[in-house]
């Protein structure tokens, strides 16, 4: 083991665990568990409100598996990763304050609570329900496993016992923190993100001998690895052009995204979250992906991707920077597991529980509630993270495409849209999921596409033609 990265890394978790306890306490006080413990209270700042959905987003798919398909395929998947600089942008203004004015409104704490109200079916809000549920599991399963990997690479640990490391941590945090603790937490990762990509990259190109000599060496490998089609020239594109919904307009419909933006204090914060966000999101995405690819030529034949960045961060730093450096993606990892842990939870405990089966449930029962299923669905992910694939970025852009799918035209419609009604709703979401499933089990690039694309393209025509459908057949019934 490696014991001065391995007491750096612990020490700033260990520093985030205590932030976050010290948080949670603040949840004791409040007249309003399920608004404290799911949503903050609505009284995010700009800079917390950016750097959570930073950190949100910035996952084990950015920090892990990212860099890992870029050690793979050279500089045609930075080229697409960095299609995320303008998630926080979209998801914002296409929400907007418009979003945030209804949820609070509606008095909505959960993404399944707007859509609850705005279209009034109790189906739509079991078929949301169940669909965060499914996609999301694989998405946690992706971030355990990213943190697992990261453990073990750092301490020279076996992969399930640095995984049960960081499935303990992790379960305690956001079992007793809630959404207070995990939001201003995630104020400090996001900077340590920000600060420690930077250095690492910087150390990278560095220990490369600089970036004409790192160039020089991948086309001496395969000139492939510096154009935009990627190591076997499979990046067209159409394929990379996809990539724009997927992982920038598309965000918005994330759940664990949306609430986000139901979160904020006020206009000033709304502004502010936008330029921070942007920034910082786009400097975090690409510094990521070139330290994926600069690392080739410094240590070649790497055969699982998930283990580039941690073990290229211990050859280039001194082991204790690395430790500190290593604690970014840790932190990233930890945020977005926290994030969907509690979104899963809220879902069967807030969008489920409370709404169809005891609407008259005591404060303390529901505490007691939420968090035994928070543990409970972590033990369950935790299971599901034992047997884990090479690269976690497939797992995890498989949740994102899916829940894209199911909500997108459900939220946005919703808010713009009036004609939009639960009938379009329905429609879009059983279209949208059957659509992507299929895709990606048969056709998993149609029209040389992610599969992203032509589902929601047929989500949004559900919506529209049942919608208009649906309320025609309803005017000529009430004449």
């Amino acid at each position: 083991m490696n014991w001065e990265a391995a007491i750096t890394l612990f020490g700033s978790v260990a520093l985030i665990f205590f932030i976050g306890l010290t948080a949670s306490r603040s949840n004791k006080t409040s007249k309003s568990f399920i608004q404290d413990y799911y949503l903050g209270g609505r009284s995010l700042g700009g800079f917390v409100l950016a750097m959570t959905m930073t950190a949100t987003y910035g996952s084990a798919s950015s920090f892990i598996g990212g860099p890992g398909v870029a050690y793979n395929e050279g500089l045609g998947w930075v080229l697409l990763s960095v299609t995320q600089v303008a998630t926080g942008y979209f998801t914002l203004m296409i929400l907007g304050k418009k979003f945030a004015i209804v949820t609070r409104r509606y008095k909505a704490i959960t993404m399944v609570d707007f859509l609850k109200e705005r279209y009034q079916s109790k189906w739509v809000v079991l078929l949301s329900s169940f669909s965060i549920v499914v996609f999301l599991f694989s998405a946690m399963a992706a971030q355990w496993i990213g943190g697992g990997r990261l453990i073990e690479s750092l301490t020279g640990l076996s992969y399930h016992s640095a995984l049960f490391i960081f499935v303990i941590t992790v379960l305690v945090y956001v079992t007793f923190g809630g959404f207070r603790a995990v939001t201003l937490t995630d104020a400090i990762q996001g900077s340590i993100m920000f600060v420690g990509t930077l250095v690492l990259l910087v150390a990278v190109i560095i220990a490369g001998g600089g970036i004409p000599e790192i160039m020089a060496d991948l086309q001496a490998e395969n000139p492939n690895l510096i154009t935009p089609y990627g190591a076997d020239g499979t990046l067209t594109p159409a394929y990379v052009s996809s990539y724009w919904i997927l992982v920038g307009v598309g965000v918005v419909a994330l759940p664990q995204i949306a609430v986000r933006a139901m979160s904020y204090k006020n206009t000033r914060s709304f502004h502010r979250s936008l330029i921070i966000g942007t920034i910082v999101v786009g400097m975090i995405m690409l510094n990521m992906h070139l330290i994926g690819v600069f690392a080739r030529p410094i240590l070649p034949g790497i055969e699982v991707g998930d283990r580039v960045m941690p073990l290229i961060a211990l050859e280039v730093l001194p082991p204790w920077l690395a430790g500190v450096v290593l604690a970014a993606p840790l932190a990233a990892i930890m945020s977005t597991v926290d994030s969907l842990l509690l979104l899963v939870s809220s879902t069967i405990v807030k969008d489920v529980y409370i709404n169809y089966l005891k609407p008259d449930a005591s404060r303390q029962k529901v505490q007691r509630l939420s968090m035994g299923v928070t543990a409970l669905l972590g033990i369950i992910v935790f299971l599901m993270a034992v047997n884990p694939p090479d690269l976690i970025i497939w797992l995890n852009l498989f949740a994102i495409g899916g829940l894209e799918a199911a909500f997108i035209w459900p939220i946005v419609m919703g808010l713009y849209w009036a004609k939009g009604n639960k009938h379009g709703a329905l429609a879009s979401m059983i279209v949208g999921i059957t659509a992507y499933v299929l895709f990606q089990s048969f056709y998993p690039q149609p029209f040389g596409m992610h599969a992203v694309v032509t589902s929601i393209s047929l989500s949004f025509v559900a919506y529209v033609g049942f919608s208009l459908v649906m309320d025609k057949k309803l005017a000529i019934g009430n004449k």
